[in-house]
């Protein structure tokens, strides 16, 4: 089974905001925009890095899931010194047990400070996972 997302926020990009496949979501990146123009909004990075969240979010909640649901993110960091704040913010959003993550630093030139991606599992949230060791 495949089914497109194609609501919450939007992009005037040339990509989808998301596919689900079998159980699992896939979210493109999602940066400081305007979730229905798709416009980028210059701002802080807190500023930036909740916006981005929160259009993840709206993504997720239109194919019927949650911040609960993701079990891996990949974030982009413009700037090394906000990885502090970066990680203080984080876990406001996705609490324990927290999903898997990379974080690539110095990736996304002169507009955006912060972006976003990830995949979520459909049949159960995080907190549902059985423990291994």
């Amino acid at each position: 089974m495949l089914k497109l997302v194609d609501s919450g926020a939007r992009s005037h990009l040339p990509f989808s905001p998301a596919f689900i496949a079998g159980d699992l979501m896939f979210v493109s990146g999602q940066a400081s925009v305007d979730s229905a123009s798709g416009a980028i909004i210059t701002d802080t990075f807190e500023g930036e890095m909740r916006r981005s969240i929160e259009n993840l979010r709206s993504i997720l909640k239109a194919g019927g899931l949650s911040l609960d649901h993701v079990v891996n993110v990949k974030s982009y960091v413009a700037d090394e010194a906000d990885l502090a704040l970066y990680n203080q913010i984080y876990p406001e959003y996705f609490s324990e047990p927290r999903p898997s993550r990379s974080t690539i630093v110095g990736v996304l030139g002169t507009k955006l400070k912060f972006e976003l991606d990830c995949v979520a599992y459909a049949r159960a949230t995080r907190q549902q996972a059985e423990r291994i060791g």
